[in-house]
């Protein structure tokens, strides 16, 4: 089964510096419609202007991938670090007990990046971040792993996520077909950049998103070049 979330459909989020979409309802925000998958309870899709961003604010118990797709963004905590994440850079962060950090783009540029938030298996523990990043070489025609629940992807390199779930990105070339298998519960959410494909019958235009259940795997064609991004549930 196959729910489309057209891009035009996604609730909005809208500052003189933020420019988000939201893929799932948060709070009083987003579409009622677009509820939760398991852990998967934020997607976001934002825009962040030149020299704006996110001041210090606080999160607890969540863990947050978040995936530049242009420009650049800069991370502080209360812990005293500090990263510029570039592009095809991802980050994940374990909020644990508490953690305050900042999120800027000091450049001259807009930055737009996916974030997106996955409920942990257990409250707690001790607040952490990694950082990864995966060239178009690396994801051209495959998915790779960038942030993982499953201790084999954390071995093979992906950042470790402390939630049933993994995060996965591909560069897939116009005409390329391919079949990606999901994992038990069968279930995922993809997301397109900037190009167009078809997804298990269902075409998906730039930043559209695809809730995919009950299939053990997933027919995809590329009607353009474009990055798909997905969050796969684990068992």
């Amino acid at each position: 089964m196959t729910e489309h979330r057209p891009f035009t459909s996604l609730g909005t989020l809208s500052r003189k510096w933020l420019s988000a979409r939201l893929h799932f309802r948060i709070g009083n925000l987003g579409q009622l419609a677009h509820r939760p998958l398991g852990p998967l309870v934020v997607w976001n899709d934002d825009e962040v202007a030149p020299h704006s961003g996110f001041g210090l604010h606080p999160h607890r118990d969540i863990e947050i991938v978040t995936w530049v797709r242009s420009g650049a963004i800069t991370h502080e905590d209360d812990a005293g670090n500090r990263a510029r994440l570039v592009v095809d850079t991802v980050q994940a962060m374990h909020a644990g007990t508490g953690i305050h950090h900042a999120e800027r783009n000091d450049e001259d540029a807009p930055a737009r990046m996916f974030q997106i938030w996955l409920q942990p298996r257990a409250p707690g523990g001790t607040p952490r971040w990694t950082m990864g990043s995966c060239s178009k070489t690396q994801r051209d025609g495959q998915f790779v792993t960038l942030a993982s629940g499953d201790p084999a992807d954390v071995r093979a390199g992906a950042l470790p996520i402390d939630t049933n779930a993994r995060v996965r990105i591909a560069m897939l070339r116009e005409g390329l077909s391919m079949r990606v298998a999901l994992d038990s519960p069968q279930a995922a959410y993809f997301v397109t950049d900037h190009g167009r494909i078809d997804i298990a019958g269902v075409r998906l235009e730039p930043r559209d998103g695809a809730l995919v259940t009950d299939e053990s795997n997933v027919l995809i064609d590329a009607i353009s070049d474009t990055d798909v991004a997905m969050v796969e549930l684990l068992g």
